[in-house]
């Protein structure tokens, strides 16, 4: 299999947001094959899966436009420009659930949807959870609700159709790993 990337034709910009880019692209493949692809350019995300000493994991459930509905979600925010991942889940996850963690540990990258976007998450397992007392203010847009749950009650909720990002489902599914490789 030839792995030699595409050449790019023409690539139009045709869209810039607060969040991301829009781009068309014209491309020739490695086969000789033209066409249009189109991407959402995207800075990158980072995730946080919060764990209680108790070993309940800090969830929240936050209303999404583009689904039409609230979410159940691990805590995550946009990567700033030439921000570090780790640093961009800390300030979230303080903004987002009124916890610091004392302890950080990355659980792996992945990307959201590489279909149609160039976006990847950075996840973290965050342990050794204090509590703010004035917690820094989050985001004007957001409207958070922050929730306790077992793994066994997310399991749960998701089975009974609580509506719940691939973010949240993939940075689980690490964790769980993480786990079950511990025991």
């Amino acid at each position: 299999m030839d792995r030699t990337p595409p050449e790019i034709l023409r690539q139009t910009l045709s869209y810039r947001s607060r969040k991301f880019d829009f781009e068309v692209n014209q491309l020739r493949l490695p086969n000789q094959v033209e066409g249009e692809w189109a991407c959402i350019r995207h800075p990158g995300g980072a995730l946080a899966v919060p764990v209680l000493p108790d070993g309940r994991l800090v969830l929240v459930r936050q209303y999404r436009f583009a689904a039409e509905g609230w979410l159940l979600e691990f805590p995550a925010g946009t990567v700033e420009d030439h921000e570090d991942p780790a640093a961009t889940i800390a300030r979230e996850i303080e903004e987002e659930t009124g916890y610091r963690a004392g302890t950080w540990q990355h659980l792996g990258d992945f990307f959201l949807a590489p279909g149609y976007s160039d976006e990847v998450i950075y996840a973290y397992l965050a342990t050794d959870l204090e509590k703010l007392e004035h917690p820094p203010a989050g985001d004007e847009d957001e409207d958070i609700e922050v929730l306790a749950l077992t793994p066994e009650e997310l399991i749960a909720a998701i089975r009974d159709g609580e509506p719940v990002d691939a973010k949240t489902v993939t940075a689980f599914w690490l964790y769980q790993q993480l786990n079950s490789a511990e025991l």
